[in-house]
């Protein structure tokens, strides 16, 4: 089992940057797959992003690629996402999740969130 914590997340204006952090606990983080995912206000969790357990492989939504990039530190057991270029459209809270790099449906641990809000 692993517990996750988001930090990070804030207020930034439109072409900022932003970069969010997700500490795990636990000694089996770096068998996880780990990913972001985000929900704004009246809308479905989005995938933004995710990375296989040695960071190999990546999968980035549409809306996002070129703009953020997901890594993951094994050795401190935390996953970042650095986001360039936010869009107004990017407001939402994110949430950092383990279980799997590109399906929402596989994500079994998740954090309690953290805001980012992004004014034009």
């Amino acid at each position: 089992q692993v517990q996750l914590v988001e930090s990070g997340g804030g207020l930034v204006q439109a072409g900022g940057s932003l970069r969010l952090s997700c500490a795990a606990s636990g000694r089996t983080f770096s068998t996880y797959a780990m990913a972001w995912v985000r929900q704004a206000a009246g809308r479905e969790r989005e995938f933004v992003t995710g990375t296989s357990w040695n960071g190999a492989l990546t999968y980035y939504a549409d809306s996002v690629k070129g703009r953020f990039t997901i890594t993951r530190d094994n050795d401190k057991n935390t996953v970042y996402l650095q986001m360039n270029s936010l869009k107004p459209e990017d407001t939402a809270v994110y949430y950092c999740a383990a279980g799997s790099y590109r399906s929402i449906e596989n994500l079994n641990y998740w954090g309690q969130g953290t805001q980012v809000t992004v004014s034009s």
